[in-house]
């Protein structure tokens, strides 16, 4: 008996080796550093996330699949480790001052921010349904963790244990769809060979739609749709706000990454027979979460709240199944990365200390006492209601034309009806600032560097691709045509 082992390149994953090597390297450098000394450890993040990035831009315009058919190289992949590299980026430097506000300068939370972003980018580049869901523990075990670090307060060790409980119902859902498919499509799980298999009105047809069906439950808890938002709130709220925007940001884009690919490649074919669901769940995803943040008046959970809206219009991208609509997905999620991460920016330096204001009301007079915060608070809210100029409004306009284009004009409208909701309570927080006086004396704001930057990346940011969104659309464009027939 022979053993050969398949040839694979290890340049393939090298932001996977980059990201995990780098983390592992920070708490090795903590273990050895004098106590107190943990100033490296956001410095190698950052440089570990920059190679990274090189390493994936040097992938770019490579298409096929290595290390025996289990991964995906090609521009899809890379368009989402991309955003990924941004989103952790960002949520470093949002973090420092944060994080020292808080007594809680931990090595180890950069570390698993890193081991989280690993797990991001093996659920994008899956070519293999065990990978996807290995990707997806990585990633939601050391979230896990993030959302319980303050380990002395009853709000995060709440919203760990619930993230966690209903993190483990939705993975084992998830893993009981493969099951069930593995057994409908003859014994394989290679995303390339379902379609060949499942093809036809073959015996196994109630055992596929079940798969689908399941697997639908646990992509549809880590997109935080309806009904499977119920997380969602309680963990935004009770969560560190650092992490919070991190999950906020990266957990979603990473399980649309793995939601997109997985629908699109392997079941194609049996559009008519999952189509009415997602119809369904868009729009009730969409619906609940913009009328319910209309009543909330903590802003992280009027944050978590437009965060399932925004899934209900990611949701109608996934239902279109055509180029566009794969292209809009890809746009709005980095759009949605920006404008997010800049947002939680400013609620971390509003909040200070303690998140002493995290209430929207404390967000009245803001434009008179801090002009620029309010500036760039207002902008984001622009942007996350779709009002143009802003990389918002086009990432919205390019899903509901999707939708257009695929038919589905009820389901635009109904979209474009829940835009209009959701600029109440955006817009809300802008009329605060501008038009209400001051109901909490917010003092001095320390503008910490890091911080500081982090908004104007992201101000500028959303500024730049919503009034010049070709070269976004075109990379897009050259990462969708992976996908037969879209």
């Amino acid at each position: 008996m022979t053993l050969s082992i398949p040839s694979f390149s290890l340049a393939s994953i090298g932001p996977w080796i980059t990201l995990a090597v780098t983390a592992i390297l920070i708490l090795m450098a903590d273990a050895l550093s004098p106590r107190g000394e943990r100033k490296a450890a956001p410095v190698l993040a950052l440089i570990g996330l920059a190679v990274a990035g090189f390493q994936s831009y040097s992938l770019w315009g490579k298409n096929g699949v290595d290390f025996a058919r289990m991964v995906y190289v090609d521009n899809f992949c890379l368009f989402f480790y991309l955003v990924f590299i941004i989103g952790t980026a960002l949520t470093v430097l949002i973090s420092l001052q944060y994080l020292k506000d808080y007594g809680k300068n931990l090595a180890e939370y950069y570390a698993l921010l890193l081991f989280a972003t690993v797990g991001m980018m093996i659920m994008a580049a899956g070519a293999h349904l065990i990978m996807i869901f290995l990707g997806l523990e990585v990633m939601s075990i050391a979230v896990y963790v993030l959302a319980g670090l303050f380990r002395e307060d009853a709000r995060s060790n709440e919203a760990a244990l619930k993230y966690l409980i209903l993190g483990g119902f939705a993975s084992a859902f998830l893993l009981f769809g493969m099951a069930m498919l593995y057994g409908a499509a003859g014994g394989t799980l290679y995303l390339n060979d379902l379609p060949a298999r499942l093809a036809g009105d073959n015996l196994f047809k109630p055992l596929t739609l079940m798969a689908i069906a399941l697997l639908l439950v646990g992509f549809g808890f880590k997109v935080a749709s309806v009904p499977f938002h119920m997380w969602t709130p309680d963990v935004y709220e009770g969560a560190p706000t650092s992490v919070t925007a991190f999950m906020a940001v990266g957990v979603k884009a990473a399980a649309f990454s793995a939601f997109a690919r997985v629908f699109f490649l392997a079941f194609p074919a049996m559009l008519p027979d999952w189509n009415m669901v997602i119809w369904v769940l868009a729009v009730a995803t969409m619906t609940l979460g913009n009328i319910t943040a209309i009543a909330q008046t903590n802003i992280k959970r009027m944050l978590a709240y437009s965060s399932i809206a925004h899934a209900g219009y990611l949701l109608v991208a996934i239902l279109s199944a055509n180029q566009l609509g794969a292209v809009s997905l890809m746009y709005y999620l980095l759009a949605y990365t920006l404008m997010n991460l800049g947002a939680f920016g400013v609620v971390i330096l509003i909040g200070r200390k303690k998140d002493s204001y995290l209430s929207i009301y404390d967000y009245s007079g803001l434009g008179a006492q801090h002009p620029a915060l309010a500036a760039a608070m207002a902008l984001f809210m622009f942007a996350l209601a779709g009002i143009p100029p802003t990389a918002g409004f086009v990432g919205k306009f390019y899903i509901f034309s999707a939708a257009v284009q695929a038919g589905y004009i009820w389901l635009a409208i109904i979209g474009v009806m829940n835009s209009l909701i959701s600029v109440y309570y955006y817009l809300r927080i802008t009329v605060l600032m501008y038009m209400k006086p001051a109901e909490a004396d917010l003092g001095a704001v320390s503008f910490a560097p890091a911080v500081t930057a982090t908004l104007l990346i992201t101000a500028a940011g959303v500024l730049l691709i919503g009034l010049f969104p070709g070269f976004i659309y075109n990379l897009a464009i050259s990462s969708v045509k992976i996908f037969p027939g879209i």
